[in-house]
């Protein structure tokens, strides 16, 4: 929010966003993934927990604003986790999710706008190899942010693991050994699927992730509590719903990088003036000029 706008009263443990809104629950998202959440000194994350921790006890110092009140809670809720009020490891936190999946994807979109899986000319070895690497970060931060009012035994994380991985590899390798024998579509129209197809790959390789990871929730249940804080007792319908609402954010946070460049190359590659450029002959080397009548020629100027 801007400097220049009146923050809201401030509400602890409340979003500051109107969640009832698109727009609201949007914003509250991006805070959750501010990456600038990842760069908080251990001093100012202390001085965040006293802020909070005064407001609640009633105690807080003379001038203090909403606005630090409300930087404060953001600051606490991306590093501490709400169950058990312990740091979260800062790659496994969500603000770093966005800045970690840029550099584990960053070579492959330069390449075919892909995540580096389902490369039609990649071995099967490297699609394993960065499909395991991809999703074994997934699963990290799976279990470093899960529901933690019920305790997992180590056994579970590890079944999970393995369950999560392998599906992950085989949709990648099946997908792509699909493409492969896909003969009957035009090379024009395989190059459109093998841009879009590693998106619905990767969103239900995250989902399996989610779900295996974190399947202890179902058969155990999670704690809920009523407005003040207090916990009325453990639903298996409450983690049912927790694990569906997080299996959609991790449907959605590969979208801008699987959704999004695909359609806009796919739209600049039909526009000739954005590929072709236009210099004059008397600019060029003399032989060329002896060869052609034009004063001007065009290039390819690339992409």
């Amino acid at each position: 929010m801007s400097a220049n706008v009146a923050y809201p009263p401030f509400q602890l443990g409340k979003a500051l966003y109107d969640q009832t809104t698109f727009s609201g629950r949007l914003r509250h998202y991006m805070d959750i993934i501010d990456p600038r959440m990842l760069f908080v000194t251990e001093s100012r994350l202390k001085e965040s927990q006293k802020l909070l921790d005064d407001f609640k006890h009633g105690s807080l110092p003379p001038g203090v604003s909403e606005k630090q009140l409300w930087e404060a809670q953001k600051i606490k809720q991306a590093i501490i986790h709400p169950d058990t009020q312990e740091k979260i490891f800062m790659p496994f936190r969500m603000s770093g999710t966005v800045f970690i999946r840029i550099t584990f994807q960053t070579p492959s979109i330069m390449k075919t706008y892909v995540i580096g899986l389902l490369l039609p000319n990649q071995t099967l070895v490297s699609t394993v190899f960065w499909q395991w690497l991809n999703q074994s970060h997934n699963a990290c931060v799976n279990y470093a942010n899960k529901n933690a009012t019920k305790p997992t035994p180590v056994t579970k994380f590890f079944q999970g693991y393995l369950g999560a991985i392998t599906s992950a590899v085989s949709i990648a390798v099946g997908l792509n050994l699909l493409l492969q024998k896909a003969n009957k579509f035009s090379p024009a129209t395989r190059v459109l699927i093998q841009r879009f197809v590693p998106f619905p790959a990767v969103a239900s390789a995250n989902i399996c992730n989610v779900v295996l990871m974190r399947h202890n929730e179902l058969t155990e249940g999670i704690d809920v509590l009523d407005s003040s804080g207090n916990v009325v007792g453990s639903s298996r319908v409450a983690a049912k719903h927790a694990l569906m609402e997080t299996a959609l954010t991790r449907v959605v946070l590969p979208m801008p990088i699987l959704v999004l460049p695909p359609i806009i190359m796919s739209f600049l590659e039909k526009l000739p003036l954005l590929q072709m450029s236009e210099i004059e002959v008397s600019s060029l080397e003399p032989e060329i000029a002896t060869v052609t009548n034009n004063k001007t020629v065009i290039y390819n100027k690339g992409l």
